[in-house]
């Protein structure tokens, strides 16, 4: 396997993380995964926009400009010969003593390789069950950051109660999920949360929205309660992974009829047919 380590591409093998590495150590700096369709990077540009937007939020500037990246990764997914999967990209601030302040000269570390990814075709036909818990997380979750560790706590609860996501509530609102965006749709409305320092502006969301006024369906950009969610005609997930994933359970409770929704399979396989419209070779 080739890897992407800053500007050169090494064997997999050969590449080495230094033990002072800031992002090994305290988590800091940033990430994307991005999805390959036959041998295709899904919306490359808007997940390279935000990883760069993740860093300047948090006082790292990449090695090299976001053209300069996208044709490194493009290179990486040629050389590897993916075609159905994702990458992987991780800036850190670097190498430093480990100390909580730093030097803003230290060298910014990337790296980008190949990772499994393959459409959860099972869950998508049939819905999955989810749990809610407390939204606990530091303010700005539109930031792509390193620091996943209340995620994980929570996708690691919602996995020991047989679910596939964890809902976070904040404040009696529904947030989103664990490593997705939630929707809802209640009277032939759809509803998520605004995007905002609360949530990770996911792309596919926002790919998402865009489908929706193309289709001309009614949507809104509304934070909702924990007792909206539960009552709701139907739920949805969303992420690069998952795609458009109904929840037919949240909490031991059935969503609806407790399968998955005519109009969330709608919006799946139009999401689907926007996929297949946007793969076209890169090269």
């Amino acid at each position: 396997m080739k890897v992407l380590v800053n500007n050169e591409l090494q064997e997999r093998e050969e590449v080495r993380v230094d033990i002072e590495d800031r992002g090994y150590q305290f988590g800091d700096g940033v990430y994307e995964v991005i999805r390959v369709y036959e041998g295709v990077p899904y919306t490359l540009d808007e997940h390279l926009a935000r990883f760069y937007r993740s860093s300047q939020e948090i006082g790292i500037t990449p090695n090299m400009n976001i053209e300069e990246l996208k044709l490194k990764l493009l290179s990486l997914i040629e050389e590897n010969e993916l075609q159905d999967g994702g990458i992987y990209v991780q800036l850190s601030r670097g190498v430093a003593p480990r100390k909580h302040q730093y030097d803003v000269h230290i060298k910014p570390q990337l790296i980008a390789y190949p990772v499994p990814s393959k459409r959860p075709v099972k869950e998508q036909n049939e819905g999955v069950e989810a749990i809610t818990a407390d939204d606990l997380r530091w303010l700005r979750c539109d930031i792509k950051s390193l620091n996943l560790l209340y995620n994980i706590m929570i996708k690691q609860k919602a996995q020991e109660a047989g679910a596939f996501e964890g809902i976070l509530v904040r404040d009696g609102n529904v947030t989103e999920g664990t490593s997705s965006n939630i929707f809802i749709i209640k009277d032939g409305t759809i509803y998520t949360h605004p995007a905002g320092n609360l949530i990770l502006n996911g792309i596919t969301r926002t790919k998402l929205l865009e489908l929706f006024t193309s289709k001309g369906w009614a949507f809104k950009e509304l934070a909702f309660s924990k007792e909206t969610l539960l009552q709701a005609d139907e739920v949805f997930m969303s992420s690069t992974t998952a795609e458009v994933v109904s929840i037919t359970s949240i909490d031991g409770n059935p969503v609806g009829n407790g399968a998955p929704g005519t109009f969330t399979s709608d919006i799946r396989e139009a999401f689907q047919e926007s996929i297949e419209s946007s793969i076209v070779p890169a090269f």
